[in-house]
């Protein structure tokens, strides 16, 4: 456990969320990544399918975000602002409806006929009325996949909207041909048109497109809920008392009033009242928290009894919530490693398609089939291949499952952590504050013979005044407790992993571990029995060591105490339950840490204690454990941690830890609740089992609907009615994820 303190990473490029409209299939996805990828400067470009957006990262330059849009826009695609989607927040439900309503209502009267032939009726309208309801939908409706389509040629690049063009149009054409060349324009029998199979095909994939984007919206509920809770206005404490002001004009140090029931605008510290704050939006915690003066407050919980004053500690960007919403959203729009294996496929998918299209009308010909069969076999392989639902089934599935993990205080910082924590068979816990309390307390303040023990304490608890080490805050809480004098020390110095030292008046001491003792080859015989009773108590034993003219001399033994988590056992056996392994790191001596081991419910006996791990020394730790192909997740909260969380497979950073451990983890617990460390691993279960159900069933509507059509086994109405239901279903199973919750 260490310091709050956060430590600034620079960053040597900058990144731009951009949107993306016009974008219909995973080939498009493709094209755009291409496209932004050649533009100077522009390092790497993750396009999202199911947010329509693009986060690019580039080194700074001159117009590049100009030239960004610019390449969009030449791709074929419109460049929007990155918040598009959160403009669509007020949008009914029926929004964008329009569109396919028309095309229901000309498409059905083409559609009824065919259903009184089913019942021996013969419908059929006069050719030139059918002409008449097509036609606006094929040409007006249908313009968008034209224009899309045209844009893919023009790339020498295929997509869904290709597909939709070319095959739309060969039953239109087929049609418009066998009623005008046919021999029978005028009277006699006319033989079937296609019309009808052409205008439902236009209308089942634009009643797809509606649905896929009222889904999304969906999907993006938990963003838009986090964006919800910021409020517009804070009332502020001024020169002319309180007053109305836009929580975006509110600086650092402001004073603001918060009344019951509103949220807090921002970040900072109650100065004045009582009250309870819900801040389960944030932490998934429903119970409210009690605050008194001197509490930290975070901007969008809820104020729950009292009229409090506080005082603004951070605003935009560095609050809180900001940096909550700014990890889902980097969730959402990273690409998992499985997407990068379906981009690939879709690449060349389009193309293969046409040929297989191409194959199945030669192939009809040479099997002696009329002209007007073969054409329509090959337009049903044409419309049943298209790729939406290949695009749409990872990133659909890991924008709800990182959505609902946010619900309930889980924080994915990345799509690669989602999928890989599935596979964890070890987690490796760091001690204090993760698994403990951490708020040790001074359980023994034993001085050496003939030494003044209530000097001594005091002069510890100087010399520890300055640090916010657990340990370090104990010492000084047990100086306070017996009413003892607490000054200023000069010259203090940290030694990591070891204690610190330091002058309190003309003397001069050092404080920290046994171990640090025997390195500096501290005699220790007075106390020597006394340390290992203690140590086999379960507590954690330093030393106080007086530095005079004649050397290091032993002063006082300080023994600490800390307490287990609630609910840490039960949240250990509950992995080992599911088959994993539990790890405990401490740099506590042997003794203590066992101790606190069996407490917890852990077996030293099994390998299950990592006692005596320098801060230094826990990533090699971590990485010990990965052997033998090991799938190892290591949880801890300090800024000692951090390259412990980094060195492991999936790290997860308790959210009251320092800013330093989250930015290492790839999942952050928003509660310091080892429980969540279970459910973090079952939601990313879930999440991976929803990518490839999706992925299954995209790809069976492909696989076994593309030899169907060729086959003649699929008209084109049924294969549009099946590729708009493709899009619908990876849609509508990835969404229920947002049914989770976390066991127990």
């Amino acid at each position: 456990m260490s310091t709050n303190t956060s430590i600034p990473t620079p960053s040597p490029t900058s990144t731009l969320d951009l949107g993306i409209g016009g974008m219909t299939c995973a080939s498009c996805v493709t094209r755009v990544e291409k496209a932004l990828k050649k533009v100077p400067g522009v390092s790497s470009a993750a396009v999202n399918l199911a947010t329509e957006s693009a986060r690019i990262s580039f080194e700074p330059s001159e117009q590049i975000e100009a030239r960004l849009r610019r390449a969009v826009r030449d791709a074929g695609y419109e460049p929007r602002a990155a918040d598009a989607l959160e403009q669509q927040l007020d949008e009914s439900p029926w929004a964008g409806f329009a569109p396919v309503a028309v095309g229901l209502a000309l498409s059905l009267p083409l559609v009824l006929p065919m259903l009184g032939d089913l019942a021996g009726l013969r419908w059929m309208l006069p050719p030139w009325l059918q002409f008449a309801l097509a036609t606006p939908v094929q040409f007006i409706l249908g313009a968008r996949f034209y224009r899309a389509g045209w844009h893919a040629l023009k790339a020498l690049t295929g997509n869904m909207d290709l597909l939709v063009a070319i095959g739309t149009s060969a039953g239109w054409a087929l049609s418009m041909w066998l009623w005008l060349f046919s021999g029978h324009s005028g009277h006699g029998e006319m033989p079937h048109l296609y019309f009808e199979a052409s205008a439902v095909v236009v209308t089942l994939v634009l009643l797809g497109k509606w649905l896929e984007a009222r889904a999304k919206r969906q999907t993006t509920a938990a963003i838009r809920a986090l964006h919800a809770l910021r409020p517009d206005v804070a009332h502020l404490i001024g020169l002319d008392g309180e007053v109305d002001v836009p929580v975006a004009e509110v600086l650092v140090g402001d004073k603001l009033v918060v009344r019951p029931g509103e949220r807090f605008p921002v970040d900072g510290t109650l100065l004045e009242g009582h009250t309870q704050v819900d801040e389960s939006m944030l932490t998934g915690e429903p119970l409210p928290v009690p605050k008194d003066a001197g509490a930290k407050l975070t901007g969008g919980s809820i104020n729950g009894e009292g009229r409090v004053l506080m005082q603004v500690g951070a605003v935009g960007s560095e609050t809180v919530l900001a940096q909550i919403i700014r990890l889902v959203e980097d969730a959402q729009a990273a690409k998992a490693p499985i997407q990068r294996l379906v981009d690939q496929v879709s690449a060349v998918f389009v193309p293969a398609v046409l040929v297989i299209a191409l194959v199945t009308l030669l192939a009809w010909l040479w099997s002696g089939a009329s002209t007007e069969s073969a054409i329509i076999h090959a337009v049903a392989v044409l419309v049943i291949a298209c790729p939406c639902a290949l695009g749409l089934a990872t990133p659909a599935a890991i924008m709800a499952g990182t959505g609902v993990a946010a619900r309930h205080g889980i924080l994915i910082k990345d799509a690669q952590a989602l999928e890989l924590a599935h596979k964890v068979d070890t987690v490796a816990f760091d001690k204090t504050g993760t698994l403990t309390v951490g708020q040790p307390r001074l359980l023994a303040f034993e001085a050496v013979s003939g030494q003044d023990e209530a000097a001594l304490l005091a002069a510890a608890a100087s010399l520890q005044s300055g640090s916010e080490h657990p340990l370090a805050r104990a010492v000084v809480q047990a100086a306070q407790a017996r009413g003892l004098a607490i000054e200023a020390p000069d010259n203090v110095r940290a030694v990591p992993g070891r204690g610190s030292e330091g002058e309190v008046g003309v003397r001069s001491f050092l404080i920290g571990s046994l171990r640090w003792m025997d390195e500096l080859h501290v005699a220790q015989d007075a106390l020597a029995a006394r340390a290992a009773a203690l140590q086999q108590q379960g507590a954690t034993v330093s030393a106080m060591v007086e530095r005079t003219t004649e050397g290091l001399t032993l002063r006082a033994l300080l023994a600490f105490g800390d307490e287990p988590k609630p609910g840490a056992a039960e949240a250990l056996a509950a992995l080992r339950a599911r088959g994993i392994r539990t790890v405990m790191i401490s740099g506590d001596n042997r003794g203590a840490a066992e101790a606190m081991a069996r407490r917890l419910g852990l077996r030293p006996e099994e390998g299950e204690v990592l006692a005596e791990v320098l801060p230094g020394d826990k990533a090699a730790r971590v990485t010990e454990l990965k052997q033998g192909g090991r799938v190892v997740a290591m949880v801890g909260d300090g800024v000692n941690d951090a390259p412990a969380l980094a060195a492991a497979d999936v790290g997860l950073a308790m959210g009251n830890g320092t800013d330093v451990a989250m930015h290492a983890a790839g999942i952050t617990l928003m509660r310091g609740d080892p429980a969540l460390v279970a459910a973090a691993l079952d939601v990313s279960r879930r999440t991976v089992a929803k990518i490839r159900q999706n992925l299954f069933w995209a790809f069976i509507y492909n696989v076994a609907g593309i030899p169907l059509a060729a086959l003649g086994y699929l008209n084109p109405v049924i294969a549009g009615a099946a590729m708009a239901m493709s899009s619908v279903s990876v849609m509508s199973n990835a969404l229920l994820l947002r049914r989770w919750r976390p066991k127990g």
